[in-house]
C-alpha cells in the first residue's frame, strides 16, 4: 500500500485501536504488533492542507504558503492565552468562530508525569491517546479555546504543560490519583482561577467535580530501554518488528517513529 501519511486514528478500548491511513487507505496496525512492517519514503511530500506536491514542509505536513496563511498554524493554537481572534488580528475570523468558539476541556493527564492541557469537547478522549498519556481527568468544561488558555497558565504554574515523549515511549509514569491532584491544584491555585473567572459569567466556566480518571493502556509488547528516533528525511527506509504503539509513535525494536511528524509524506507501507 502506498500514499502520503496522516496521524494514526485511534480509537479507545482495552487496548487502544490503531488504524494507519495513507491517502484513501487505512491499515488496522493493532494485528500486526510482533510482524515486521516496513516504511518506504518515496521522497514526495503532499500539502496535509491543499494537497500540493512541495519539497519541504512546515507545522507537521503544510506547504509554507499555508503555514503563512492559516490561523490554524498560528501560534496562538500552542499557546491558546495568545488567541488572535480576542486581540482581532485572527487571519480566519470565520474559521477561528467554528473551532475556538465551542467547548473545551480544561484537563489533567499522566504520560511522562502529571501535566495539564486543553481540548475540544469532541477530540476526548483522542487527545489524550495522542499524548500517550495512561491516565486522564477532566477538570473544567469552558466555552471557548481562549478560556481554556488562561486556565492552562494559571494551573501551569505548578504543574507542567508538556510531555517528555522520550519517558512517555519508556513508560515512566507511575500511575496518580488525579482526582486528589486536582482537589489540591484548585487550592493552591484559587487566586489566579478567581481572576480568570471573574472576566467571564458564571455559565462560561465549569468545574468538574464529579470525572472519574480515564485508564488508557496502550497496544505494547515491550517498551524502549533506549530512544532511537527516525527521521525520513535522512533514512527513507523505517524497517523493523512492531513491539507498539503509543501516542502517534510506532515501537520498532529498531528505533521509533513519529507518524504525525512526517504527515504528507508518501510512503509505500509493506510486511
Amino acid at each position: 500500500m502506498q500514499g502520503p501519511l496522516k496521524k494514526m486514528h485511534s480509537r479507545l478500548d482495552s487496548p487502544v485501536q490503531y488504524d494507519l491511513p495513507l491517502g484513501d487507505q487505512s491499515i488496522a496496525l493493532n494485528p500486526l504488533i510482533g510482524k515486521t512492517i516496513k516504511l518506504t519514503y518515496t521522497g514526495h511530500i503532499f500539502c496535509v492542507h491543499c494537497n500540493r506536491a512541495i519539497k519541504k514542509s512546515f507545522n507537521q505536513g503544510y506547504c509554507y504558503p499555508c503555514f503563512i496563511s492559516l490561523a490554524q498554524c498560528d501560534m496562538c493554537i500552542m499557546k491558546p492565552e495568545t488567541c488572535h481572534y480576542e486581540a482581532g488580528t485572527c487571519r480566519e475570523p470565520a474559521w477561528g468562530e467554528k473551532f475556538c468558539f465551542q467547548p473545551h476541556i480544561v484537563y489533567l493527564a499522566n504520560s511522562s508525569g502529571i501535566k495539564v492541557g486543553i481540548t475540544r469537547q469532541t477530540q476526548v478522549p483522542t487527545r489524550w491517546i495522542d499524548q500517550g498519556a495512561v491516565q486522564a481527568l477532566p477538570v473544567f468544561k469552558v466555552q471557548s479555546r481562549y478560556m481554556a488558555g488562561l486556565i492552562e497558565v494559571a494551573i501551569a504554574k505548578q504543574v507542567s504543560d508538556k510531555t517528555s515523549w522520550q519517558q512517555m515511549l519508556k513508560n515512566h509514569a507511575e500511575p496518580v490519583d488525579l482526582a486528589e491532584k486536582r482537589d489540591e491544584l484548585v487550592i493552591k491555585c484559587k487566586t489566579d482561577l478567581t481572576e480568570v473567572s471573574q472576566r467571564f459569567t458564571q455559565q462560561d466556566i465549569e468545574f468538574l467535580s464529579e470525572e472519574r480518571n480515564v485508564d488508557i493502556h496502550f497496544p505494547v509488547d515491550s517498551y524502549p530501554v533506549k530512544i532511537k528516533s527516525f527521521n525520513l528525511d535522512k533514512n527513507p527506509v523505517v524497517s523493523g518488528v512492531l513491539h507498539g504503539i503509543k501516542g502517534q509513535y510506532l515501537l520498532l525494536d529498531t528505533g521509533v517513529i513519529n507518524i504525525r511528524k512526517f504527515s504528507g509524506y508518501e510512503v509505500e507501507f509493506s510486511l
